[in-house]
Formats: C-alpha cells, sequence, structure tokens
C-alpha cells in the first residue's frame, strides 16, 4: 500500500509543479568534450584530474540505469575496476571489496576494510551500509587506504556517496518505472528556496516486488523473493550570513521483504556447474523456527538518522563542523541449509541436517563529530587539521533452532586526531602528506534469553558463561603523495599510504556453544603510481594507476566446517598487486563509450594457516573437492590462496548511442556491461566453490525531450538472464546464492526547473 500511496502523492506534486513551470528549459546542446568531474576525496573539491589517488566515479545516466530495476546497493558490483559487492543477508548487510580487500563475515557485527561515506557521515555498521540509493549527485569509489582523513578501518578504500543538495533555485523530479515481478520503482524530489536564507529538498525511494518464488516443500506459490522498501531524506540549508551554511540531513528507511535465497546441492560434488537441482523459481524450505509455519526467510528492518554539517568561512580559513547520529533495529531469518532434511526427508539432494537461524539487531546507535579547520591560502602551501569522534553500541540475538537464542552486546568507541598539508612545489609538482593518530576500544558482553514459542530442537539450549571482552589498540597512519603535470592536460602521480584496520571482536560462535574471537589490527602499506590524462582535443579520458600492497596481521573469517562456524583469525601477512584503467571517450556528439579494467593478484602468505574446509571436523572429511593440502585432522593449508571473494579480473563497458529528433529531442539507446574474473568464495580452495566469466548486462531504449524535460524508455536489466553464483554456504550440503533474475520494464520521468 506504500507504493500506491506515494504514486497518488507524486502524481498531486508533479501536477501543481508542472502548473508553476512558466517557460520550458532551453534546448541542451550537446558538444563533443569531456565533462569535468570534480570529487572531494581529499576533503576538498577538487578537478578528479588533479587528485593522486586512483578513483572512479558514478553519476547521472549511468548511476541510474544501473538501479533501474529495483536493485539495491549491491548493483554497484564490477561497475567500477576494483570493486565487488555480495551479501547472504539479501537487501542488508553488504559486503565491499576494493582491490580484493574486504571480508567475507556474516555477522551483523562484521568489521569491514571498505568504508562507506553517505553526506560526509561514516555508515560503520553493515546494517547502515546498505542504505537506499536515490536523489545522488555522484558516487566516488576511492581505492586504497585512505586513513588519514578517513579514519582506520578503510585499508581497502572507500566509497563516498554525495546526494543532491538544497538550492535557492526551484527543482523537481519524478520517475516511475513498472517491471516484471510486479516491480515498482517511484522516486522523487522537490527542492528550493522556503523563505530568506532558507532552501529545503525533500526526496524519496519507493521500491517494490511481488513474491515470484515457489516453496515446492510447503506447496506455497509465490512464497519468497519480493520485497517492500521506503526510503525518504529531508534536507534544510541556512544560510544567516554569506560565510555561515547549515546543513540538516534527516533520512529514514522501512524494509520489509525476503533475506538472502539459499538453494540446496547446486553443485554435484567435483563440479561448479549449476545442475538439476537448481531452479530459480521454486526452492524447498521447511524452515519452522518460531513455530507458526514455513517462514520462507522474512527480513525486516528500519532506520533512521540525522547529521548536521556546519561550515565557517573565516577568509583563509573554514571550520566545519559535521554531527551526526544513526540508529537501526530488525532481524534476517534464513533457511541456510537451503532445502528440507531430516531423518525421512532430504531434498534436493542429500541434506544431513536442517539449518535455520534468525538475527536480530536491536538499539543500534551510532554517534559520530568531526571538527575540521582547513586553510583557503592562495600561497602555495595548504593545510586542515582536524578531530574525530566515534561511539556505536548495540545487540544481536542469534536464534537457532538447536541451540536456542543468544545474546551480544557490542560496543566501539574511537577518537582521533589528522592533518594533511598540500604543497606546490612548482607549476608542475604538488606534493601532499598526511598523518592520523586514532585509538580504538571495543567491547563485547554475552548474554542469554529465552524465546518465547520456540520449539528447541533436542532442548539443549545453553551458553557458557563468558567474561567481557575489551580490546584497545591505537596507532599513527601516514600517507605521502605526489601528483606532476605534464601538460596541462596531462598529469603523473605517485603515492605511499600507511593505514590500519582495528581490531575485531566476533561472538557469533557463542549461539552455537562456541567461544568468542578476536583478531589483532592489521597494518597496510601500499603504494601506487598512476597517469591521468584527457586526450585528443579533450574527447578522450584515460586514467590508469598499478599498485602494489602488503596487510601484516591481515584479519579474515574462517566460516564453514561442520558447525558452519565464524571465527575470527589473523594470517601473518596477505599481499596483492594489479592495476586498473578508466577510460571515456566521446566519439562525436551521438556516442559516447566507457570503459574499464582491473586485475587483481591476491595471496595469502602463512605457512602454517589451517582451516576447516567444507563440512570437515577433526572425525569427519569435507564434502566438497579440496584441492588444498590437508592435515591429519582434515584442515585445509590455505597458504597462497587468493583472498576470499576477491575477482582477479573486471571488466566494464557503456555505449550510448543517440539520434536527435527535430529540435527537442532525441532517440537513445544505452547499453552497459560487467564481467567477473575467477572468484575464489572461502579461504580455502575447491572445485565447487569458485566462479569465473560471470557477466552480466543492462540495456535501456527510449526517447528524450530536452524542452518539455521529461523521458521515457524501456530497459532490461541482466539483459540475458544469466545465472550467476555469487556465493556459497558449505557446512552440511553444496547449497549456493544466486543473482537476480532478468527484469524488463518501462520508465518514465520528468523534471521541472
Amino acid at each position: 500500500m506504500k507504493t500506491y500511496k506515494l504514486a497518488s502523492i507524486a502524481l498531486c506534486v508533479a501536477t501543481a509543479l508542472q502548473a508553476n513551470v512558466a517557460t520550458a528549459q532551453e534546448t541542451q546542446k550537446k558538444e563533443s568534450v569531456l565533462e569535468k568531474i570534480t570529487v572531494t576525496a581529499q576533503k576538498r573539491t577538487q578537478s578528479i584530474q588533479d587528485v593522486p589517488i586512483s578513483i572512479a566515479t558514478l553519476s547521472g545516466e549511468q548511476f541510474e540505469n544501473i538501479f533501474s530495476g529495483g536493485e539495491d546497493i549491491l548493483a554497484l558490483a564490477v561497475r567500477v575496476p576494483g570493486l565487488y559487492a555480495e551479501s547472504s543477508n539479501g537487501r542488508v548487510a553488504p559486503r565491499f571489496y576494493i582491490r580484493g580487500l574486504g571480508n567475507t563475515d556474516f555477522d551483523l557485527a562484521a568489521s569491514q576494510p571498505v568504508s562507506i561515506i553517505m553526506d560526509d557521515v561514516v555508515k560503520e555498521n553493515v546494517i547502515l551500509k546498505s542504505f537506499p540509493l536515490f536523489d545522488i549527485q555522484q558516487v566516488e569509489v576511492i581505492r586504497g587506504p585512505q586513513g588519514t582523513l578517513f579514519g582506520r578501518n578503510t585499508t581497502a578504500g572507500i566509497i563516498k556517496f554525495d546526494s543532491v543538495k538544497p538550492t535557492e533555485d526551484f527543482d523537481a523530479y519524478g520517475k516511475m518505472s513498472i517491471a516484471s515481478f510486479g516491480t515498482i520503482n517511484i522516486e522523487g524530489a522537490v527542492g528550493g528556496g522556503l523563505a530568506d536564507n532558507l532552501a529545503g529538498r525533500f526526496s524519496f525511494l519507493s521500491q517494490q516486488r511481488d513474491d515470484y518464488i515457489d516453496n515446492a516443500f510447503a506447496g506455497e506459490d509465490d512464497a519468497l523473493g519480493g520485497y517492500d522498501e521506503l526510503a525518504w531524506r529531508g534536507q534544510l540549508l541556512f544560510t544567516p550570513i554569506d560565510d555561515l551554511s547549515m546543513l540538516l540531513n534527516v533520512h529514514g528507511r522501512d524494509l520489509e521483504g525476503t533475506a538472502s535465497v539459499f538453494r540446496a546441492n547446486v553443485f554435484t560434488k567435483g563440479s561448479n556447474d549449476l545442475n538439476q537441482n537448481y531452479d530459480r523459481d521454486s526452492v524447498f524450505y521447511d524452515a519452522n523456527l518460531l513455530g507458526n509455519g514455513f517462514d520462507n526467510n522474512p527480513q525486516e528492518y528500519e532506520n533512521v538518522g540525522f547529521s548536521l554539517k556546519v561550515d565557517y568561512d573565516l577568509g583563509d580559513l573554514t571550520f566545519t563542523s559535521i554531527t551526526a547520529n544513526e540508529e537501526a533495529d530488525g532481524f534476517s531469518l534464513g533457511d541456510v541449509d537451503g532445502g528440507a532434511g531430516s531423518l525421512n526427508t532430504s531434498i534436493p539432494g542429500f541434506i544431513p541436517f536442517t539449518a535455520v537461524t534468525q538475527d536480530k539487531m536491536n538499539d543500534l546507535e551510532q554517534f559520530t563529530q568531526e571538527f575540521r579547520i582547513a586553510s583557503n591560502y592562495s600561497a602555495p602551501l595548504n593545510w586542515q587539521v582536524g578531530a574525530f569522534y566515534y561511539d556505536s553500541s548495540f545487540n544481536v540475538t542469534s536464534i537457532d533452532g538447536f541451540y536456542g537464542a543468544t545474546t551480544v552486546f557490542h560496543e566501539n568507541k574511537t577518537w582521533a586526531i589528522f592533518g594533511q598539508g598540500t604543497y606546490d612545489v612548482s607549476d608542475k609538482l604538488t606534493i601532499t602528506g598526511g598523518l592520523r593518530y586514532t585509538d580504538d576500544e571495543k567491547s563485547l558482553i554475552v548474554g542469554d534469553q529465552n524465546v518465547n514459542g520456540l520449539a528447541l530442537v533436542f532442548n539443549i539450549a545453553s551458553v557458557q558463561d563468558y567474561d567481557p571482552i575489551n580490546v584497545q589498540d591505537d596507532q599513527v597512519g601516514y600517507e605521502l603523495s605526489a601528483n606532476y603535470k605534464l601538460d596541462e592536460n596531462s598529469s603523473l602521480f605517485a603515492r605511499y599510504a600507511n593505514g590500519f584496520r582495528a581490531q575485531s571482536i566476533q561472538g557469533r560462535d557463542v549461539a552455537f556453544e562456541g567461544a568468542p574471537s578476536v583478531a589483532e589490527a592489521e597494518t597496510i602499506n601500499s603504494i601506487e603510481f598512476g597517469v591521468k590524462s584527457d586526450v585528443l582535443d579533450n574527447s578522450l579520458r584515460l586514467n590508469a594507476a598499478v599498485f602494489y600492497y602488503t596487510v601484516d596481521d591481515i584479519q579474515f573469517s574462517a566460516i564453514g566446517g561442520d558447525a558452519n562456524s565464524v571465527s575470527l583469525l589473523n594470517a601473518d601477512k596477505g599481499s596483492a598487486y594489479g592495476f586498473e584503467i578508466d577510460a571515456t571517450y566521446v566519439v562525436n556528439q551521438n556516442l559516447v563509450l566507457t570503459s574499464g579494467y582491473s586485475y587483481n593478484k591476491t595471496e595469502i602468505e602463512d605457512n602454517s594457516l589451517s582451516v576447516f574446509p567444507c563440512g570437515a571436523s577433526a572425525e569427519f572429511g569435507p564434502n566438497c573437492t579440496v584441492t588444498d593440502p590437508m592435515t591429519n585432522d582434515n584442515r585445509a593449508l590455505i597458504d597462497g590462496n587468493p583472498f576470499p571473494q576477491a575477482p582477479e579480473t573486471i571488466f566494464n563497458f557503456t555505449a550510448r548511442y543517440s539520434v536527435p529528433m527535430g529540435d527537442d529531442g532525441e532517440f537513445f539507446a544505452y547499453t552497459d556491461w560487467a564481467f567477473q574474473g575467477k572468484t575464489n568464495f572461502f579461504l580455502y580452495e575447491s572445485v565447487e566453490f569458485q566462479t569465473d566469466n560471470n557477466f552480466e548486462a543492462g540495456l535501456r531504449i527510449g526517447y528524450e525531450n530536452f524542452a518539455q524535460n521529461y523521458t521515457v524508455a524501456i530497459f532490461a536489466r541482466n539483459l540475458t538472464d544469466e545465472d550467476n553464483v555469487k556465493g556459497a554456504v558449505d557446512f552440511n550440503n553444496l547449497a549456493g546464492i544466486m543473482n537476480e533474475p532478468r527484469v524488463i520494464g518501462v520508465e518514465g520521468k520528468i523534471s521541472f526547473f
């Protein structure tokens, strides 16, 4: 019902806005030159070509096409060289990887080395990282450690999202699409001056999809696979004087849908090809964790937050304060064995036992405060200094049909001071250096609880008592970079960066009568060299970088074994080398091409480190075909293996071709393709749990009218309906997690100025 109410609201708003539009926008004239792109990767507005960091951006039509079929934030995977994302928690708790560095831990308290920054606010918890994307001005993918300005837990890099901000000028848009599986997407925004020195903007997104996957075991048609999500953002910009601005951002989301869909025994031992057990449109679920029938992997989450950014221009200096708070609650339930397994039933294939778990996130609160002073000198030297404070707390309740319910309480406090300076040695050479001191404290308290109505299998719900776990670390991170302009259109850069990811505590195994685990802080040293150039009369942008990094005491999550445990560990070292290329070519006024390619070779370096692979224990061997050396107690030695979920290659390509229609419009066709090379799912290597040559494509064909500011189009996502394996569950059968099916739809958008 939320979607249809919003549709009515959007229609009324659009009608009212149209009455206020006095004149149509002048016909847009295209030029066969590159658009200038500015970024804030160094917390200053700069041309992307002047920043000595490997950066890729997404905006405008390129960004909108990726999400036209109702996709969530995971759709960014493989759309930028070096960037990957996946999840075993549905539309929440995404896991990001840059240059192969990430974290496969599926726990709601998991720490990640890729930081998500939304409107200048770090979103540290995995739930907060999944906030829906709408009314976005630009996305920046900033590769490599960013610990000087953005803090710990950025050893891999940053994905930075900036929404459209309020201005005194009126503008608005409304967009709606209808697609396969009852998919309805409605997005809109309206903004402009509200009073003297006060501007506002309100934007919203509604996404809905019907359930389309049958539960064949329960005899339920269209039992799962859908979602209903509403997100909104309100902003007020107050400028009482010319030199002072205060931007208030209040936002929220409400999600009801399906968690990840696990599919049992879709691989045959000795092969990673999908077998006859795989049917995109049906599963065999017998989950009955809460005693109320077949639960079909439900998921519900709510999130609300605010931020207040204050900028005060003092002439030669600018003072910035960013205060923010986030709150979230929700749960996900998963039939993680992916089928029906009992003493009398096993379908599809052999499932030794039923496994269903539910994770609840309660009372998540994240508070952050940043103060910054930046110089605005016309002299060769400019600098910025600042301080940062972070305080987060939440509890996670894990419920399992065998062991009952266990609650763990997490708390994390961090403070830091930082500074960065840039010096123009000459008209051609600029040098930048930065330092950051960070103090980080984490704690874990274990508790247990009874769940009303929970049918405990074997009635063995018992939890050991554990003393509170407290860890603390402090480190100094630093970087040094240089940018040398060959001419006004080309430059070379070099960068060395040192950073760290704070220590992590994992309490999930307590729910399965295991002990909590702790991983010590990891430290990265990274070096990269690159070139940025706009050539061919400013029609071709070609940016490239080569990199090498090592991570001492690299943190990993050992997931699996016969108990499907999650245990943190440190390897002696991890290393990687590779390169990225980003290109944009404006062929002429009608044809624009973009492409990107990355190669990333990662390696675990620890000759004594071992983990239990698929279904293995000290007594029983693995249920998959492990290719690593094995110990006498059935552990796999993982020295020399690639990092988990680290694509070795990524290639993406887009093309937009348009044909003018009179003076006021054009017909256009836009296509995008993304290819993912060899990817290993786990710390160990096996025949079954790796993929190669996955790809997805999109197509959009439509008409755009410049005078009346509207667009109509038909589109397709996953154009060729590829069945791509995105992940796996290995502890009691050969289960897989798949991509979304092909979605075909129609879309209309109208804008007002």
